[in-house]
């Protein structure tokens, strides 16, 4: 890999990125500078987390002058929260140069974005819903802008952004620099970059296994009412420092994030119901450890790059290929094992074998987890704790009444009873979850390229979504808006099976029924 003080960058530049500890460039660094720093087209291929932003925003800090007060680069990304994290990272790598950003997205007054566009910064990031909002305001102009940039773009044009892009990039002079960022690159993505990208150089860092290699990837086949406890008995015999829970609609979240805490374990829900300020709340305490357990949608999850996640668990399976690998793509980062569980019922067999033929990779079909397995999980991890504190001795002002109760009673008698308070009672709440729809298989085989890639999704589900009129986001074909609260068919009482939870987890205190909505059955957008 090349270092980067070989690409030919300016000193302000340079001293940033050391600063930020990088010395060696990623592979998808070390092939897209170098093309974008001559000012060609780009096409880039790679997954999320692999150091696309400084891909092409450290040649784009790079030949912007000081001096240039005019919006002259403009970044689009699918969601807010990526849009922020973008913004962040290009703060960073402009701290010594001194250029102005400014991310730019839906949920956020526009007033006091208004107000930031007068400091007069020249570079943009924003989704394009509210950058177009600003463009009809005439509160940004984009006659000005020589490079673009379409990070996320196949997640963006999943979300029905297609029109809007099109909208923007043709206000945008041709006589531009256009870099477009995709996982992958299906026939619209491909049409896209020929209505707009000039002779673009492609750029891959794609592995033979659509998946990564360092995510353990395992499912446990088990029935629609027996999903919840197996979670609880998953979770205590994993004991994940940080684990995400996909559930494939906004109701799915709300109850399931709302049973984990009956249960006691430190959770909360994503979705797109979600006001901004509610989203960033739950994100803060996922980052800073309050909470461990984050219960999302798909949609919800989309751009988040939160550090440091051991464990992905698809509590539904999605409806496609790609879905599967963007959810287990938030774990496993930067060279870390992660692990992956899916929780598959017995009608969802087939479609399961249609992911695996699709990514390429085979699952390894593991049991239930026993009520002894969940229970030593949670005793092993009391026991490190224990140790934990042994060895950094924080202990002193406890040893005389140690010493008192040795003298009365037996040692491992006492060290038994202090695990199990520790360890906590096991909390018998009663669970119930609305079950959801098995998905089906899909009928016809899709187009496969040479690679072995899909060209095209085939079904319908969260992809190929229009963007709706309403107040929810953006919904896909298949969304079905139930008047009665979904499908609630079936017994799904749990009947005395195993109650997980710890009573020492970090608690959730607030409460869920300002944002919940019960009624809605639609899928997330």
């Amino acid at each position: 890999m090349k270092t980067f003080a070989e690409f030919g960058l300016e000193p302000k530049v340079l001293q940033a990125i050391t600063e930020l500890g990088f010395e060696e460039s990623t592979p998808i660094q070390s092939q897209s500078i170098p093309v974008a720093m001559t000012g060609r087209d780009l096409i880039g291929q790679a997954q999320t987390g692999t150091g696309k932003t400084a891909a092409f925003g450290i040649p784009l800090i790079n030949k912007i002058p000081t001096s240039e007060d005019r919006i002259v680069a403009l970044i689009m990304t699918p969601t807010r929260e990526l849009a922020i994290q973008v913004a962040e990272e290009i703060g960073k790598l402009t701290r010594y140069k001194g250029l102005r950003s400014l991310p730019i997205y839906g949920g956020q007054e526009i007033g006091r974005q208004i107000r930031a566009l007068k400091k007069r910064p020249q570079i943009i990031i924003g989704t394009p819903g509210r950058l177009l909002d600003h463009i009809n305001r005439k509160t940004i102009r984009l006659e000005d802008v020589q490079t673009v940039v379409l990070d996320e773009a196949d997640e963006m044009l999943d979300m029905g952004f297609m029109e809007d892009i099109q909208s923007i990039l043709k206000l945008v002079p041709e006589e531009r620099q256009t870099m477009l960022f995709s996982a992958t690159m299906p026939i619209n993505i491909q049409k896209l970059a020929q209505q707009f990208l000039k002779d673009p150089e492609h750029v891959s860092v794609i592995p033979k296994q659509v998946t990564a290699p360092s995510i353990e990837q395992s499912y446990i086949e088990v029935h629609e009412r027996q999903k919840f406890e197996a979670l609880s008995r998953l979770l205590d015999m994993e004991s994940p420092e940080l684990a995400i829970i996909f559930g494939r609609t906004k109701r799915r979240v709300d109850e399931l994030s709302e049973a984990l805490q009956k249960r006691g374990y430190s959770a909360d829900g994503l979705h797109g119901d979600l006001s901004q300020n509610q989203r960033d709340n739950v994100m803060r305490k996922f980052r800073d450890g309050s909470i461990d357990v984050l219960v999302a949608t798909d949609v919800a999850a989309r751009g988040l790059d939160v550090s440091g996640v051991t464990h992905v668990i698809n509590f539904d399976l999605p409806q496609d290929p790609e879905s599967y690998v963007h959810r287990i793509g938030r774990t496993g980062r930067a060279g870390k094992e992660g692990t992956a569980w899916s929780f598959v019922t017995p009608r969802e067999i087939d479609h399961l074998h249609f992911i695996e033929r699709i990514t390429r990779q085979r699952m390894n079909r593991k049991p239930l987890p026993s009520l002894a397995e969940a229970i030593e999980g949670k005793q092993r991890v009391t026991a490190e704790r224990v140790l934990e504190v042994v060895q950094n001795e924080e202990f002193n002002e406890y040893k005389a009444i140690a010493i008192q109760l040795l003298e009365q009673y037996d040692s491992v008698h006492l060290l038994a009873a202090t695990m199990k308070l520790l360890t906590g009672e096991k909390k018998n709440v009663e669970i119930e979850l609305t079950p959801e729809e098995p998905l089906r298989a899909k009928k016809r085989r899709p187009d496969i390229r040479s690679n072995g890639r899909p060209f095209n999704r085939s079904g319908g589900g969260s992809y190929g979504s229009n963007r709706s009129s309403g107040g929810g986001g953006y919904r896909g074909r298949d969304d079905r808006r139930s008047s009665g609260g979904g499908y609630r068919g079936g017994e799904n009482r749990s009947s005395g099976g195993y109650n997980g939870g710890s009573s020492y987890s970090k608690r959730n205190s607030e409460g869920r029924s300002d944002y919940r909505r019960p009624k809605s059955s639609s899928e997330d957008n």
